[in-house]
């Protein structure tokens, strides 16, 4: 029983810290995405998202992702870049997902432009999606 005990425990610990090394890379990134389906009520995968930043009059593609089966990119910018302040872009693939799922949608794309400030903070933008409507915010 000890035995048991033990490995069960070592375990447990390992995937504890596994989870903990994840969500601290995830923790560093200073951006992160999650889809939401309104009509559905659940998380949203397999939605493309790209990252663009405004250099001068220009959008410049700094990466890209794919939500996975919660709904989530936890580190969508670039790990080799170090983050600067300025205008950012995220946009939400949406017209290749519903055309996966056999369903139209008024909205093929959803730019949604913010500030980013180098303050060593967090910037989470969740989207709230049905086929002909949406919302999002800056989350935490």
């Amino acid at each position: 029983m000890k035995i048991t005990h033990g490995l069960y425990a070592g375990a447990l610990m390992a995937i504890s810290v596994t989870a903990g090394a994840a969500e601290t890379t995830a923790m560093k990134n200073p951006l992160s995405v999650h889809v939401l389906n309104l009509q559905t009520g659940v998380p949203t995968a397999d939605i493309t998202v790209e990252l663009e930043q405004k250099q001068q009059d220009k959008w410049v593609k700094l990466a890209s992702g794919v939500t996975d089966k919660n709904g989530r990119i936890p580190a969508l910018y670039p790990q080799d870049k170090p983050v600067a302040s300025g205008v950012y872009k995220v946009v939400f693939k949406t017209g290749d997902y519903y055309q996966k799922m056999k369903q139209n949608t008024f909205f093929p794309e959803i730019p949604v432009i913010f500030n980013m400030e180098n303050k060593g903070e967090h910037y989470h933008i969740p989207l709230l999606l049905s086929q002909y409507g949406y919302s999002t915010y800056r989350g935490n």
